[in-house]
């Protein structure tokens, strides 16, 4: 976890640090898929808890005072944080109310924010991530391409449901040699797994480079680095379809 600058905060005239009603709503939601999507529909009209956390900082420079080499005074700062999400990328936590933020650091200052507004913040401070009560009762974890539609107030699909990354990853992958069909579907170790019919009888060192040929023209594809957060590769027999 590492301080940032904090951004300047609305005021919240009479909150009481209560759930978001929104939020709450949308936590309730059982399916985890439906729960992420029901939240980031819920965070721009909902209100959250940016924590900001006190820390010590010295003066780098050393002070010269009557002939003798002091070192700079330490004072005290207040700051927004980021975690590290199981990737190692960072996230901006956000709270859904004073219950959750308490049960993640009891020292945390909470600043009310809108929702878009943390979004902004996840943007240009973290990795375009924001996690939802990091420390429960439910945790969300908002990729990044629905961070971005967030702070643009835009709608968010899933990329596996979003028929334009299902063309981009086809237009992609049309011309990579060995491969005959792709197909998307959500993913277990990522937002979204793309499956590869290759030809048969390939060996090892020729498997591997199709799979890097395949992620490399995935990276570059435009469509793609926009509207998916990650991406797994899987290999079939057979040829699903282009």
């Amino acid at each position: 976890m590492r301080g940032r600058s904090l951004p300047p905060a609305p005021l919240f005239a009479g909150d009481d640090g209560s759930t978001d009603p929104h939020l709450a709503a949308a936590l309730a939601t059982v399916d985890d898929g439906a729960r992420l999507v029901a939240v980031v529909r819920a965070l721009p009209m909902s209100r959250v808890l940016v924590p900001v956390v006190a820390y010590l900082e010295e003066r780098a420079e050393v002070i010269e005072h009557h002939g003798q080499r002091i070192a700079g005074e330490k004072s005290a700062s207040a700051a927004m944080v980021t975690v590290a999400t199981p990737d190692g990328r960072e996230a901006v936590p956000v709270f859904s109310g004073m219950d959750s933020l308490r049960a993640w650091r009891v020292d945390a200052r909470p600043i009310p924010a809108e929702g878009v507004r943390a979004a902004l913040a996840a943007v240009s401070d973290a990795d375009g991530l924001l996690v939802l009560d990091p420390a429960g009762p439910v945790t969300v974890l908002v990729p990044r391409p629905a961070v971005w539609a967030i702070g643009q107030q835009r709608e968010w699909v899933p990329s596996p449901q979003d028929p334009e990354v299902a063309t981009a990853v086809g237009r992609a992958l049309g011309s990579v040699s060995s491969v005959t069909g792709v197909r998307v579907e959500p993913g277990e170790r990522a937002e979204l797994r793309v499956i590869l019919s290759i030809v048969p009888g390939l060996g090892r060192d020729a498997l591997d480079a199709v799979l890097a040929a395949a992620g490399e023209a995935l990276a570059a594809d435009p469509v793609v680095g926009e509207r998916v957060d990650s991406v797994e590769l899987s290999v079939v027999a057979g040829a699903p379809g282009r």
